[in-house]
């Protein structure tokens, strides 16, 4: 069945509003970071949430999420609905209802996917009736009220219509409980021997516990398989293609996001590990790569951005990190929203900017903003430093501090400040010019006050080209 069906929201014109709070309806300049609010609760709905973000073949950026009677998640008589811009989200049009039937029946959760080979844009949700995903029973009869249903719309025209299929019983174990899509984006692996796969990630829940899941299709949509589940402790989670193949999972975790790893285009994964770099208070988040069809013998095949709101407790802060080596260290980070905030999600613009949607204001608005690597600043660089094996308080020494480029780009001369303990002294140092992939070692000298003693954390700091990374150390002090 298709439907197609518009309700305005907002006016389709409206105005940038730069992070200096000057509005004009025009492209976003180098630099800057613009956003505007897609939704007010109230108006065309009393809620909304539940972001999702894409970038078609075409270049139309698509963002969907939920028209909700209340704040309450499934089951209830949730609908979904989107908004299409076609100038890399400086204009959208009104809001068009993609998926919505007469109470009790409810469809949320979504999370749109490109197939960059046909073009054809899908769009995952869960269907409810009587039950959400704690609800849920067992089984995957796709006719029973009590079972959470795996529904998922499909768009040939650039999201303007859409068609409606139901793949419970191609993707749901029985034995599992509830199941819903994790909302966001999913992926096509663009590489090896997977290429083409399209990834659906899901969260599932199996004997009172959660877990993590991907959907697969090999066959640009016409069936669908499920992966093996890792956990317990899943539960919402992205994933991302990394340079060498492998897939990178990346799941809601408190105090920090746990991890794991797929060799085989994301059917099994290592078990979870936590990323202690990424703290995060169990809440949705985004991870994508920056240039998925980059060669890996390019630097930018290796770079990942990633969205969350970085508190261990509350949804706020909503802040991006980038990362120049697959997701091992994250050197580049800056805030986009210190208030409170809650999903977010991530997609690549034409042209090279991102695309970044997120729940603002709790929960009032959701909100569409725009930025590009130089707003984000900082500088993809390996900072190592080795101090000497021992430090002995009131004496002088060393620190060597080594810099890798991991740009693309050469970095001219640039400068080393290690910060350290009030007492010591140390003074700056020159780093020479580097090429992409090039590194050099630097010396930095200190002077470790008199009554030192115990751990100390050195941190160093490189500079070159008004941008910056930094990279820790421990050392023990002894008397």
């Amino acid at each position: 069945m298709q439907r197609k069906v518009s309700v305005a929201l907002l006016s389709a014109a409206m105005l940038v509003v730069t992070a200096t709070g000057t509005a004009r309806a025009a492209s976003p300049a180098p630099g800057q970071l613009t956003s505007q609010d897609l939704t007010v609760d109230g108006v065309g709905s009393p809620h909304y949430r539940i972001p999702a973000l894409t970038t078609s073949v075409k270049g139309t950026v698509l963002a969907a999420y939920d028209a909700r009677p209340t704040l309450g998640d499934l089951p209830g008589n949730i609908s979904i609905v989107l908004r299409r811009s076609t100038d890399s989200g400086v204009t959208w049009q009104p809001q068009q209802v993609v998926r919505k039937d007469a109470a009790p029946k409810g469809y949320g959760d979504p999370s749109l996917l490109v197939d960059r080979t046909t073009g054809r844009i899908f769009l995952f949700y869960a269907a409810s009736v009587n039950q959400g995903f704690f609800g849920s029973g067992t089984g995957n009869d796709e006719s029973d009220p009590d079972v959470l249903q795996a529904d998922y719309s499909y768009s040939d025209d650039d999201g303007v219509t859409w068609t409606h299929r139901r793949i419970t019983k191609q993707i749901k174990n029985p034995a599992w409980a509830g199941m819903f899509a994790a909302s966001g984006e999913g992926i096509q692996l663009r590489r090896g021997p997977y290429k083409g796969r399209l990834i659906q990630q899901y969260a599932v829940r199996i004997n009172g516990a959660n877990y993590a899941a991907g959907a697969y299709s090999d066959d640009h949509g016409e069936t669908w398989k499920m992966g093996n589940p890792v956990g317990p402790g899943g539960d919402e989670n992205k994933t991302v293609e990394l340079s060498d193949g492998r897939v990178m999972l990346n799941n809601r975790s408190k105090p920090y996001r746990t991890i794991a790893y797929s060799t085989d285009g994301g059917v099994n994964y290592t078990p979870f590990t936590q990323d202690t770099r990424l703290t995060d208070p169990a809440n949705n988040a985004s991870v994508m790569r920056y240039a998925p069809d980059a060669a890996p013998s390019d630097p930018q095949s290796s770079w990942l951005l990633f969205s969350n709101t970085e508190d261990a407790s509350a949804r706020r802060n909503l802040t991006v990190k980038m990362s120049c080596d697959n997701g091992r260290t994250w050197p580049i980070r800056k805030v986009v929203d210190p208030g409170a905030a809650a999903y977010s999600t991530l997609t690549r613009l034409p042209g090279g900017r991102l695309g970044l949607l997120y729940e603002r204001a709790d929960y009032q608005h959701i909100t569409y903003a725009s930025f590009d690597l130089k707003w984000l600043g900082g500088t993809c660089a390996d900072i190592t430093v080795t101090p000497p094996a021992t430090l002995k308080a009131g004496t002088s020494a060393e620190v060597t501090v080594r810099v890798v480029n991991r740009m693309d780009v050469r970095r001219d001369r640039g400068t080393v400040d290690l910060t350290v303990p009030g007492g010591w002294t140390t003074s700056q140092v020159v780093v020479p010019a580097l090429n992409p992939g090039q590194g050099a070692d630097v010396k930095v000298p200190v002077t470790v006050a008199a009554g030192a003693s115990g751990g100390v954390t050195l941190t160093a700091t490189y500079r070159a080209n008004g941008r910056q990374a930094s990279g820790s150390a421990t050392v023990t002090v002894t008397p």
